[in-house]
């Protein structure tokens, strides 16, 4: 008889405590902003942070209230920006080029290509080697191999291939720019995804120097800049760059005339 009083008892107050926790749920309730529900499903749900929030709800939990500017999405591309600005009943701003970016590595070198400086036979980390000395390799702009990027890469579009390079897979990259930030020589860089042309290296120093450990890095000889006007490449530092939103008519010419060939065809 007592085990039977002690269910009924655990069983009123389960239901009691039930009823309350429900009252309690509908009365404490946080109401959530109309505009927020109807942004978050739209979110590319990645969570990056690259928009400087906890994730892709508190981003938009915080461009509902007023607290965050439209267009922080890198993953979510124009098309977001757009789709953002119709829930929030703004005007999509023209940015002038709304090409996709994709991350690329500025920087063709190997142990077959630069030389080194020391043997690295520490943590497999990219910004552990370049505690000691810069990194192993001659280049101090130059990749170093050992993969921090890809560890950083929310989606696992970066790789590295049997010959130790790293690689981007550009359908997959959703221009977070995680791995630029992560890079500790700067090789990273952002380039436009249908950009035809590259200059694959991020070494700024004389080219003397350059060759003396690098056999694919730019030299700074300015052919590209002088011979070829129209390519519109322009050296800076010893360095060869050109404007990636215009069309340059003699970019192939001065890609066939580079001495190292470090102008390369994508």
């Amino acid at each position: 008889m007592s085990i039977v009083i002690a269910i009924i008892i655990v069983a009123v107050l389960g239901g009691l405590f039930g009823f309350g926790l429900s009252y309690a749920e509908k009365r404490l309730a946080v109401k959530k902003d109309p505009k927020a529900l109807a942004l978050e499903p739209i979110m590319p749900g990645v969570n990056c942070g690259v928009c400087g929030f906890a994730g892709c709800s508190a981003y938009a939990a915080a461009v509902a209230g007023g607290d965050a500017p439209i267009g922080l999405c890198s993953p979510g591309g124009p098309e977001l920006v757009v789709k953002m600005s119709e829930i929030m009943g703004t005007e999509v701003e023209e940015s002038g080029d709304n090409r996709r970016k994709v991350a690329h590595v500025m920087c063709r070198g190997n142990v077959d290509l630069t030389a080194n400086s020391y043997n690295y036979d520490g943590l497999q980390d990219c910004n552990a080697a370049a505690l000691l000395f810069g990194g192993d390799v001659e280049c101090k702009s130059a990749c170093l191999h050992l993969g921090s990027c890809i560890k950083v890469c929310p989606v696992g579009a970066i790789s590295r291939d049997k010959d130790g390079y790293i690689n981007v897979d550009e359908k997959k990259c959703i221009s977070c720019e995680k791995c630029v930030g992560v890079c500790p020589t700067g090789a990273m860089h952002m380039i436009y995804e249908d950009s035809e042309y590259v200059v694959e290296c991020n070494n700024h120093e004389a080219g003397g120097k350059v060759r003396k450990y690098c056999t694919v890095g730019c030299i700074g000889c300015k052919i590209c800049e002088n011979k070829y006007p129209e390519s519109g490449c322009k050296v800076d530092q010893f360095l060869s760059s050109f404007d990636q939103t215009l069309e340059h008519n003699q970019i192939a010419d001065a890609a066939e005339a580079c001495p190292t060939k470090c102008i390369i065809k994508r």
